[in-house]
């Protein structure tokens, strides 16, 4: 298995006119006025340590009083927007307890931490700079994944709830060697699953610590799912490689699990279902895809030579034309789109042109 050398760092992408008008579209403008820059402004700041005094790369930020007041105030409305429509009312029973921001990565977020204080229940939630190719990996993972995403959009700013599971790379050092045999072949199948829905909806960079492992409880046995929660390379990178989590290096653990659990025709029985799974899904949501696939050939979230390098290899990985005619990275996608769902005898989903 090849690897993949470490990806250089992203530009932010603004969202454009059409994007704006299909986010107010399906109500993903936030009410509440709230920007990113203006919690840049803490006063100071502690690192925060998880439960063995490990360093998390997170620190807690500091506000004076008055700003305090005021952002705790917006955060307890935005709150209300992602979980109960905009209902003002539970906002006294709600306390900001924490406001942590991060300095690794591309999104550089603030981590927000809102505790109802009737019961000691708390949520998180993040508050981004917005990029576009991000909010179309968000959009596309609420449409088209197994799972539904709350996220909000204001000017420049993007607000979006927190994907509760155990980190990839952290099941993977400390849980995974504890599973039974049949919950290891579990695990195997789902990652398969995984890989391929990233691969065709090209999501990329599905690293061990940009994915979340979540167990579920059912009757006498648990049973795993694999969840993204990271989007910010969807549509972005060149290399096709980048969109099949099984060649990083991290996801080594859940390759050899594969190989020991599953049979090549399980494998590709898996895939099979995957594929049968998504296309279903861009069927049945066909209007808005074609609204967010139009939005998106006409954007740029990419670099020219990514587009062509990107297409080229899937032009030699498919034989497909559609992928070697396409001039964007949405027109790619549409491509792939078309792919999944030609077994099911259905129209070209994608018409060019607004």
């Amino acid at each position: 298995m090849s690897e993949i050398s470490p990806l250089f760092k992203k530009p932010t992408y603004p969202i454009n006119n059409f994007l704006f008008d299909y986010l107010e579209r399906f109500d993903r403008i936030s009410k509440v006025a709230i920007a990113y820059d203006d919690l840049l402004r803490f006063s100071g700041s502690v690192n925060v340590y998880d439960k063995n005094d490990n360093d998390t790369l997170w620190a807690r930020v500091f506000y004076n009083e008055y700003e305090r007041n005021e952002i705790d105030l917006t955060l307890k409305k935005i709150y209300s927007l992602l979980h109960s429509d905009g209902n003002l009312d539970i906002i006294k029973f709600l306390n900001v307890d924490a406001i942590d921001y991060c300095t690794f990565g591309n999104s550089k977020p603030f981590r927000i931490k809102v505790r109802n204080v009737l019961n000691d229940n708390y949520v998180h939630f993040y508050i981004k700079k917005a990029d576009a190719s991000r909010i179309y990996g968000l959009e596309l993972e609420h449409i088209l994944s197994p799972d539904k995403i709350n996220f909000l959009v204001y000017g420049d700013t993007l607000i979006e709830e927190h994907i509760i599971g155990i980190p990839g790379d952290v099941f993977m050092e400390t849980a995974l060697q504890n599973c039974s045999e049949h919950e290891k072949a579990q695990i195997a199948k789902e990652f398969v699953k995984f890989n391929e829905r990233c691969m065709i909806r090209l999501l990329g960079d599905m690293r061990a610590y940009n994915y979340v492992i979540v167990p579920i409880h059912d009757f006498d046995q648990v049973v795993y799912k694999i969840r993204a929660i990271d989007f910010d390379q969807q549509c972005y990178e060149g290399n096709f490689k980048i969109y099949r989590p099984q060649f990083f290096k991290e996801n080594f653990p859940m390759i050899q699990l594969i190989k020991e659990k599953l049979q090549d025709s399980s494998i590709e029985q898996y895939k099979n279902e995957e594929r049968a799974a998504l296309a279903k899904r861009i069927l049945s949501a066909e209007t808005r895809i074609q609204k967010i696939l139009r939005i998106m050939a006409n954007d740029t979230i990419a670099p020219e030579a990514h587009i062509k390098q990107l297409k080229m290899e899937l032009y030699r990985y498919t034989n497909d034309l559609n992928f070697k005619n396409a001039t964007s990275m949405g027109y790619l996608l549409s491509a792939a789109f078309k792919y999944v769902t030609r077994n099911f005898k259905h129209p070209d989903l994608f018409k060019p042109g607004f």
